[in-house]
């Protein structure tokens, strides 16, 4: 390629309390394209970042930026020199404006004298700039509690570009948007090439990979592998380099048998008329039932019903028979459900604590001694009996969670609800932001639910996910139960025509 280098990132470690995170990473862009930056998680991927963006400072290494050696303090070093991050995890300012969150911090001012006030009319012509930029049809005095994920997402281009970024950093940009939100997105990524900014790509979405870049970086555990031109790369080849060993089957061997129904839900109802409505279903021991649908379908706020997480209207939920009645989380725990969220960060982890803490925060009861006392031997014992049993990657059981890769996090949320032994288990986007490997070991966990009894709910927006794991699949669209096709007649035709059935 041609395109001169505009980032070096030369011989990079960084290392934390008890592990490695980069040892000896090289990492090259070139001006005007597009590079992936692809591995498992814990590979090192988001580490490598934070030091380019001055959340971490290196321990040993350099930065070169233009043909010039730099050194990022902090992130506003890297935002004046032309560098911008997209965080996975978006953190807009709910309540203000879009032209806010656009310029917070660098509010343009009309100055009188000593004092000095925002320019509000000069900072809505430049917002509104901006959002013609990446087709945003909004006002921009709209409060961002008001749009949509992709909207957000949209946003945070126009806040990049409007630093005059050299370089924008996206994380895992397309893990909440549709289909056709994807393309738009692509057809401005391919705007930003054009125009001269260099973006890396940070996703585990090999078909988006291999479409939008132009050069693949890998790496693995801490460690470069190589960096490869995206038109001489296949997906096997990917994932090969990536876990470092042929990966025949991204599924497990689904062994396990449903047996009867244990689990019935009649006519359940939210009480706003947009959202589910009168849906009924069976679920039954040891099975895997796969929920799909398109963004709007109401899959997550069905769970949320059942779960007590929303409130319900109308109808009836069964667990052997005997009526339940769950008004809140605490109901369904108490009558051996569980939830794994679809928002890991936002509503699954409590990222300040620890590893020990996030398992055992949901049966805290059974651990109280005779002192009225929590008995920290058996909750190591547990935090380590499960650390052990999920493989999961963690220098202690006193590491913060929050440090963790996410299918790490994953699996600690799993063996939360593990430790209470429940019979439903609800997942919903259970491998959302998750590499390939740590992928298969989620799924490994769920057929081994299910073949020792338990009854699994599992929701996703991946079709070959839906295909490849659910024993039944059920398909929603616009909060109506569309159908249920048994798993070895379902097929991505089958399921797209239930999930638009309704529109």
């Amino acid at each position: 390629m041609e395109n001169e280098i505009i980032l070096s990132m030369n011989h990079v470690s960084k290392s934390f309390p008890g592990v490695k995170a980069l040892d000896d990473v090289s990492f090259h862009v070139r001006k005007g394209t597009v590079h992936a930056l692809m591995g498992e998680n814990g590979a090192g991927k988001s580490t490598l970042m934070k030091c380019l963006f001055g959340i971490y400072s290196l321990d040993e290494g350099d930065i070169v930026l233009d043909g010039q050696p730099v050194k990022f303090h902090n992130p506003k070093a890297a935002l004046e020199a032309g560098i911008t991050m997209i965080h996975q995890e978006l953190q807009p300012i709910p309540y203000r404006s879009i032209s806010e969150n656009l310029w917070v911090g660098r509010y343009p001012m009309i100055k009188f004298g000593p004092f000095g006030f925002v320019d509000a009319k000069k900072m809505r012509e430049m917002s509104a700039d901006l959002l013609k930029r990446v087709r945003l049809n909004v006002n921009p005095d709209t409060k961002l509690k008001d749009l949509s994920v992709s909207q957000i997402q949209s946003i945070e281009i126009a806040k990049a570009i409007s630093h005059n970024a050299k370089i924008i950093i996206m994380d895992e940009p397309t893990s909440s948007l549709t289909q056709a939100e994807v393309t738009q997105l692509f057809e401005i990524i391919d705007e930003l090439r054009a125009s001269g900014v260099s973006i890396i790509y940070i996703s585990h979405k090999m078909e988006e990979i291999l479409r939008i870049s132009d050069e693949v970086t890998i790496m693995r555990d801490g460690r470069y592998i190589g960096t490869y031109l995206a038109s001489e790369l296949t997906m096997d080849t990917i994932i090969t380099k990536m876990v470092g060993r042929e990966l025949t089957n991204l599924y497990p061997p689904r062994d396990n048998v449903p047996g009867e129904v244990v689990f019935e839900v009649r006519d359940f109802s939210s009480p706003n008329p947009r959202s589910f409505q009168n849906v009924s279903f069976d679920l039954r021991k040891g099975e895997i039932l796969g929920i799909g649908g398109l963004v709007g379908a109401q899959r997550t706020e069905l769970v949320e019903g059942l779960f007590g997480v929303r409130a319900s209207s109308a109808g009836e939920i069964k667990l052997h028979g005997k009526k339940l009645r769950i008004n809140h989380p605490r109901d369904a725990i108490r009558n051996g459900m569980s939830l794994l969220t679809e928002d890991r960060r936002g509503s699954g982890i409590f990222g300040v604590l620890s590893v020990r803490d996030n398992v055992s925060v949901a049966s805290l009861d059974e651990f109280v001694d005779y002192h009225l006392k929590l008995n920290n031997r058996r909750l190591n014992q547990l935090a380590e009996e499960n650390i052990k049993k999920l493989s999961i990657k963690t220098p202690s059981t006193k590491t913060k969670i929050q440090s963790l890769s996410g299918g790490n996090q994953q699996k600690v949320i799993i063996s939360r609800w593990l430790a209470r032994d429940p019979e439903i288990f609800i997942l919903d986007e259970p491998t959302r932001g998750i590499d390939v490997g740590a992928k298969y070991e989620i799924y490994s966990i769920m057929v081994n639910l299910a073949k020792a009894g338990k009854s699994v709910i599992m929701i996703s927006s991946e079709m070959p996910e839906l295909l490849g794991m659910s024993d039944r699949v059920m398909v929603m669209c616009e909060g109506k139960l569309s159908g249920i096709l048994d798993g070895k007649d379902a097929s991505q035709e089958k399921i797209m025509e239930l999930a638009t059935k309704y529109m």
